[in-house]
């Protein structure tokens, strides 16, 4: 076992080993090949050789050299940016994936801004109809209707707010600061935007639809809780009925 894992780890030193000596070989034979063949002009000093070799050189050697270097550095970070991205939100749609939505909200929902009671709400959001969906359309059709309701959310709640997806068919909106007045607003406008959202599968229009069901926020609370109880109003909602926010106490 631990040979293999061996010689795949010394494969890319040997490349880099062989890369140097052939890098510095080339350079080599370019400087001594110059220099050979400016011995041969009679019309150049030995100070104009010099100078000659010295300009050319670096120009000839280090452009190449150092452009690639640059190169490699950009592509690093754009692989840097990508694999931050990709452990950070859910590649169907854009938004938080659900460990780093948690640990946001734990966080967001621990601070005290000022000297009164905390103020926020967390709401859950469940498409329905997906299962349907999927089953007369395809699955390339349900991922278009979970992309479709994530950006109605996106466009519906404030700049501050965090939209996450914490399961297959399931995402979170927490409302930091949010009265209860403005998070009911915020969840019925997300709900009547989605059912307006223009959806037809293979040239058949279908209505969006989901139950919204939510919390708010006066104490300090571990997720697992505030998902419990905002999960339980979302089992009671129905989709004429609009959504009823419950006050989540310590």
């Amino acid at each position: 076992m631990t040979r293999p894992m061996a010689t795949t780890t010394a494969r890319p030193w040997k490349q880099v080993a062989w890369l140097t000596l052939l890098g510095t070989a080339g350079s080599l034979g370019l400087s001594l090949g110059l220099n050979y063949l400016l011995l041969f002009s009679d019309a150049l000093t030995p100070f104009a050789r010099s100078m000659i070799t010295a300009g050319l050189l670096p120009v000839i050697i280090g452009l190449p050299l150092f452009a690639l270097i640059g190169w490699n550095r950009v592509e690093i970070h754009r692989y840097r940016q990508e694999l931050n991205r990709s452990g950070t939100y859910d590649r169907l749609t854009g938004c938080l994936n659900g460990p780093v939505f948690t640990s946001m909200v734990e966080r967001r929902a621990a601070r005290r801004p000022g000297p009164g009671p905390r103020s926020g709400a967390f709401l859950i959001i469940h498409p329905e109809h997906l299962r349907s969906i999927n089953m007369r359309f395809g699955l390339e059709w349900g991922d278009e209707a979970l992309r479709l309701i994530v950006s109605t959310i996106q466009s519906s709640v404030r700049e501050e707010d965090l939209i996450g997806r914490i399961g297959a068919s399931m995402f979170g909106v927490f409302l930091s600061g949010a009265t209860e007045a403005e998070a009911k607003e915020i969840g019925e406008r997300i709900r009547k935007r989605i059912a307006q959202v223009y959806f037809a599968p293979k040239g058949t229009e279908d209505v969006l639809t989901i139950k919204v069901g939510g919390v708010m926020l006066e104490n300090e609370m571990e997720f697992s809780d505030m998902f419990r109880s905002a999960e339980q109003h979302l089992s009671d909602a129905q989709d004429d009925a609009g959504f009823e926010l419950t006050h989540l106490h310590s």
